[in-house]
This record gives C-alpha cells, structure tokens and sequence, in this order.
C-alpha cells in the first residue's frame, strides 16, 4: 500500500471523527465520509461524503462542511504526523444513492418478470386443459 493510500485512510477515519464528535453545526445531518481522494504529492485531499436527508438538507450539510474546511485541517494538523496538512475539498458522493435507486430498478424488474412468467404459466395451463378436452371430443 503506497504512503498516499495509506495516508488518505487515516483523513478518511480522522474526519469521520471530526464531523461526527466535532463539529456542532445543526445544518449538519448524518454524513458518511465513503472516499478520501489524495494526491502521490500529498498537498490535496477531496473528501467525499454520503449525505443522508433531502435535498435541502444536503445543501445545508454540504454549506456547513464548506464553512467548517479551515477547522477540520486544524483538526487533522493535530491528530495526524505530517509535515504539511493536505488542502481539504470536501464533495457529495451520490453513489450510494444511485446504488440503491438501481437496485430499487431491479428489484421491480424482477417482480415484473416474475409476474409475466405466473401470467405465461396461467395460460399454458388453460391451453392445456382446453387441449385435452378437444382430444377426448375427437375420439367420440
């Protein structure tokens, strides 16, 4: 694992921290830090963040990250070991939003197929029936 990896999981743990024990911003929902982004150079960090609520209360909790960046690299100046503290950026992460609305998607798809599939099975069985019935008529 290179020192940029290595590093990028210690801002990722370290910030989780902060926002959750922290900071005291009311505009600030549940958030999930997902990814940590850092340069081989080590001087920028993107911080990517899930955010659970509306889309207003998205737009709050990402103003309140915004207004909070020069705190949370004072934070992570102290608790982590470098020589200079990464630029921090933070962003919204909708992948584990759009992850679920494609599961949502399949999830009907499947309950689609499986309705059409009882609704062919219905049918067959009826032709069956109609089918038997015809042959016995024949052979009077």
């Amino acid at each position: 694992m290179a020192r940029a990896d290595r590093v990028a999981e210690l801002i990722k743990h370290e910030v989780s921290d902060i926002i959750t024990r922290k900071l005291n911003d009311p505009r600030i929902g549940f958030t999930s830090v997902t990814v940590v982004d850092i340069g081989n150079d080590l001087k920028n960090a993107r911080i990517y963040v899930s955010i659970f609520g509306t889309p207003e209360e998205k737009k709050a909790t990402m103003d309140a990250l915004f207004s909070a960046t020069k705190f949370v690299r004072g934070e992570l100046g102290k608790r982590l070991q470098l020589r200079d503290v990464p630029e921090i950026l933070f962003r919204q992460d909708d992948s584990i939003e759009k992850g679920a609305k494609v599961f949502e998607i399949i999830n009907r798809l499947h309950k689609e197929k499986e309705e059409v599939k009882g609704k062919r099975e219905k049918v067959k069985g009826k032709e069956k029936r109609h089918a038997g019935s015809n042959k016995r008529n024949k052979k009077s």
